[in-house]
């Protein structure tokens, strides 16, 4: 069974405003549903926010990312790594 956080209680957790919070769940950063008139954010979403949990989805963009940088500045990076 999945427990939910509402977005006071993640803005408190991660010691942002609630209105920070709330603009990321309107642009679609944080996935949240709506009950009545309370935003609920689930376990899960907020363990990954935490960085205690990646999702399958978000490795692949984490991956894409580390490609990109290696094919972009794999030079310099070797480099600096020589020093």
């Amino acid at each position: 069974m999945e427990k939910y956080i509402t977005i006071p209680e993640l803005a408190k957790l991660l010691g942002v405003s609630r209105i920070a919070i709330y603009n990321r769940v309107k642009k679609g950063d944080i996935p949240a549903t709506k009950i009545g008139r309370t935003y609920v954010i689930t376990d899960k979403t907020v363990a990954e926010i935490l960085g205690k949990k990646v999702t399958a989805e978000r490795k692949k963009r984490i991956d894409a990312a580390v490609s990109r940088t290696v094919r972009e500045y794999g030079e310099v990076l070797k480099l600096l790594g020589k020093e």
